[in-house]
């Protein structure tokens, strides 16, 4: 089978875009195509057009992406989590750790509170994921206490656990990006602060000039500070570093021995309440596998390499060089739905892109982690937005349009690009 087709290998993606993105506007409702049965088409286009091999082939392919290492670790999260927020749910967890907040933060607080807890708790444990698992049914509650918006507030969690993906120490992007590009994670921090700083005091304002018009309920119900306590372990464990499974198994057990000292539950609804949390998930991990199948048939067809061939064929200076750099990891990312994989797949010719032009490492891993970074948290299909979603339960598309952080840290990495900025750096 060639592995050179060019643009027609990308089209599964294509074929995605147009059945749910097009189909959903001309339907005037985004509910009206289900995400399960967009992907669903897009698998089936992606499989039939990859001749040159058996059909049996293609089918081994497709679920080797659907069920790769990293892919399943994913699931297993959600597993986790979809037990954890409804066990906590059910427990009334969620409930006594909304009335806390609201009792410490007036209400024009609670967006720019959010969104600085989400960039603390993201940079302390460097992962997304983590961070959106621990907040997400925190800012649920929020928006259905205040009367806000349920992807307005989801928005504000998953923005600021971006801020922490890109910048942590311990982040997966973060140690990919300055490996593949031989620099100092130390270094890398110092270019990451002039981009991410800029972005995270603009939405932090936004957030605060928007948050005038949320009012808190007058009366807020006495905090059981009992009920809180599985969400106050899960934060400092997680800011401590614990890995998510560890953290969310710690959360689940402590959910069912409050639960059964105050009565909340017995052992079989506690049981229960987990079982339903994990069916809850169900269609966020079928959307997930399909995903993953349909990206990996992109790659399998030679869409990534030929992305890459074509922008780094018209490369003609420093800011050509940066630009291609940030249009390759960019590209990748939206087709493999992963932004650490997207950094491993370019990290290479990046490196060879920089020696060519003389570009300063230290930019080009921070090129690397932005830009990948900001991609993923604005894909309806990636993992972050459809955890958010399915937690949050709303439609991916519809949190979107609030991805503020994202949209910005976007805009202020192209022009450090046009501009030349940092100066120090470029």
């Amino acid at each position: 089978m060639s592995n050179k087709r060019g643009i027609f290998a990308l089209s599964p993606l294509m074929v995605f875009m147009v059945i749910y993105l097009v189909g959903s506007l001309l339907a005037g409702d985004f509910y009206k195509i289900p995400l399960t049965v967009a992907f669903m088409a897009a698998s089936v286009y992606a499989v039939a057009i990859s001749g040159g091999m058996p059909l049996k082939k293609r089918i081994e392919h497709y679920s080797k992406g659907s069920g790769g290492p990293n892919l399943m670790l994913m699931l297993w999260i959600f597993v986790m989590a979809g037990a954890f927020a409804h066990s906590a749910k059910q427990m009334g967890s969620i409930d006594a750790t909304v009335n806390l907040t609201l009792s410490l933060l007036p209400s024009n607080m609670i967006l720019p509170g959010l969104f600085v807890a989400a960039c603390f708790i993201s940079l302390s444990i460097g992962t997304s994921v983590g961070t959106i698992v621990a907040l997400t049914p925190i800012a649920t509650g929020l928006a259905a206490s205040t009367g806000a918006s349920i992807p307005l507030l989801t928005a504000v969690v998953v923005g600021g656990a971006f801020f922490g993906d890109n910048l942590s120490f311990i982040s997966d992007t973060t140690i990919v990006a300055t490996t593949t590009q031989h620099c100092r994670l130390s270094d890398k921090f110092r270019v990451n602060l002039y981009i991410t700083l800029p972005a995270a005091f603009i939405i932090l304002i936004v957030y605060l000039v928007m948050g005038t018009a949320i009012q808190s309920p007058k009366e807020v119900p006495a905090v059981e500070f009992v009920k809180v306590i599985p969400y106050l372990v899960v934060l400092v464990a997680a800011a401590f570093g614990m890995n998510v499974m560890a953290v969310l198994t710690l959360g689940i057990l402590l959910t069912g021995c409050i639960g059964f000292v105050g009565g909340s539950y017995d052992i079989w609804g506690w049981l229960s309440s987990m079982g339903d949390g994990i069916k809850g998930m169900g269609e966020l991990i079928i959307i997930t596998m399909m995903a993953g199948g349909l990206l990996e048939m992109i790659r399998v067809n030679g869409g990534i390499d030929f992305m890459i061939e074509k922008i780094t064929s018209r490369v003609a200076s420093k800011r050509g060089a940066e630009l291609s750099i940030a249009a390759l990891v960019s590209l990748v990312n939206a087709c493999t739905a992963n932004n650490t994989v997207a950094i491993l797949t370019v990290g290479d010719i990046s490196k060879k892109i920089g020696d060519r032009f003389g570009l300063d490492s230290r930019k080009c891993a921070s090129i690397l982690d932005t830009f990948s970074c900001c991609i993923q948290g604005l894909l309806p299909y990636g993992a972050q937005v459809l955890m958010a979603a399915g937690l949050a339960n709303v439609n991916p598309i519809r949190i979107i349009p609030f991805l503020y952080y994202p949209m910005t840290l976007g805009v202020i990495a192209t022009l450090a690009i046009l501009l030349r900025y940092p100066k120090r750096y470029s």
